[in-house]
């Protein structure tokens, strides 16, 4: 399947017009008649005009088909009630009772093994293959059910650069996004083991060829609405057609529009995490984006004083190991290995590049929290603390040529090096 697409120039954005002329040229009305077709969208944790692309679909189709609904893509995030459901595909509550009655809300069950099926599993010989030689084991790869109630498959939702797989997208919306357990852990640990800053911004990554062999065990029609979106929200693309080759094509405008070099690292980052990041599990991506620009030594400040949470699905679990470098785990494998990968994983991108040797571990710079996570909680999971009270970020605007940058909405936009150092080359 060829990939239709438009983009923008950089000072304007793809049209609610021109989005139309995409969705009626890529989905015929015709030939949905009678069909049964989900949507598997992201939850409010991505920047995205979410509701635009559904609505249109809806108008193009929805008189047509069966049934249209909405799965939520929430990996193991929390789920989301229907009042945030309508704001994510921007509805009015009356519109909910009207024209999008019939429309069925769905969140994604990750921990329920009454809502999985496996479809498979990838060999060991092919997981040796797939991730270069790193492991060698069976992978089960169990998904959603409900996508078997349906005829196809839209995935809406857009494309950044990510930690775990490289970028975002594509086929990323079902595994982790409403994949199960076992291949959503095996995944991020090997993200992992690679490491953040070798992961990246990289296309064609390891966790990328895992996450596409997942997506093709799914023997349901799959189609996907990739976007890449500006910080300031507007469209700059839309690229409509299988999972991988929309994603493919997304990826490398995203490449252009989502990724900032600099010449010189920076002592003092202060990240500013926007409220669509509701606890650490999430607000971390404010250290992803930015790890790769602090200095040895640095401190990166996660400033949210709005994050109470360090995590609700997985806190118990991170109290107990708390953040650390990646070889913190490894040797010490046989003390962390029946913890959930995906939180070990988790762990290590918080706190970033370290060493552990002799039972004393270094990360390469500081990682603060200025959240309303108390200081002793700081403490036991390894991280620093600073009063957010005691913060303007203000304070910390246009200094860059002392060292010192502020982003005022971090999470999304990845920030690099023009001349990476050794530490983010090696794995």
């Amino acid at each position: 399947m060829n990939v239709l697409s438009k983009t923008a120039a950089s000072d304007v954005a793809v049209s609610v017009e021109e989005v139309s002329v995409l969705v009626v040229q890529a989905f015929p009305a015709e030939m949905y008649r009678g069909k049964r077709v989900l949507c598997v969208i992201p939850d409010a944790t991505r920047t995205a005009p979410v509701g635009l692309l559904f609505q249109t679909l809806f108008k193009q189709i929805g008189a047509e088909t069966k049934a249209l609904d909405i799965l939520i893509a929430l990996g193991t995030h929390q789920p989301m009630s229907e009042t945030a459901i309508c704001e994510r595909i921007e509805i009015s509550a009356g519109e909910r009772a009207g024209a999008f009655k019939n429309v069925r809300f769905f969140n994604h069950e990750w921990n329920n093994p009454g809502a999985l099926r496996q479809v498979g599993v990838i060999p060991s010989a092919d997981i040796c293959e797939l991730s270069g030689g790193l492991f060698s084991m069976d992978v089960p790869v169990e998904i959603n059910k409900l996508v078997f109630d349906y005829d196809e498959i839209i995935i809406i939702g857009p494309v950044f650069p990510h930690e775990v797989v490289g970028f975002s997208g594509g086929n990323k919306y079902l595994f982790p996004g409403i994949g199960g357990p076992q291949i959503l852990n095996f995944f991020h640990w090997l993200g992992a083991v690679v490491t953040n800053p070798m992961i990246i911004g990289n296309k064609w990554t390891p966790v990328r060829r895992v996450v596409d062999r997942a997506g093709a065990l799914v023997l349901v029609t799959k189609r996907c609405l990739a976007m890449v979106v500006r910080p300031d929200k507007s469209l700059a693309g839309l690229f409509i057609g299988t999972p991988e080759n929309a994603w493919d094509a997304a990826s490398e405008l995203s490449r252009q529009v989502h990724i900032t070099c600099v010449e010189r690292p920076f002592r003092t980052v202060l990240s500013c995490c926007p409220p669509m990041y509701d606890e650490l599990w999430t607000g971390g991506k404010g250290m992803y984006k930015l790890e790769p620009v602090v200095a040895d030594g640095g401190e990166l400040i996660i400033y949210a004083p709005h994050i109470t949470e360090v995590c609700v699905a997985h806190g118990k679990t991170l109290l107990e190991v708390g953040y650390h470098c990646r070889d913190y785990f490894l040797k010490q494998w046989d003390k962390f290995k029946h913890h959930p990968w995906g939180v070990l994983a988790h762990s290590t991108h918080v706190r970033g590049i370290g060493t552990f040797e002799d039972g004393v571990e270094k990360c390469r710079i500081q990682v603060t929290l200025a959240t309303g996570i108390p200081p002793e909680v700081c403490k036991k999971i390894n991280l620093g603390y600073r009063d957010p009270k005691t913060i303007n970020p203000e304070d910390y605007a246009n200094r860059e040529a002392e060292g010192v940058l502020l982003v005022r909405k971090a999470g999304e936009m990845l920030y690099q090096l023009k001349d990476p150092p050794a530490w983010a080359k090696r794995s």
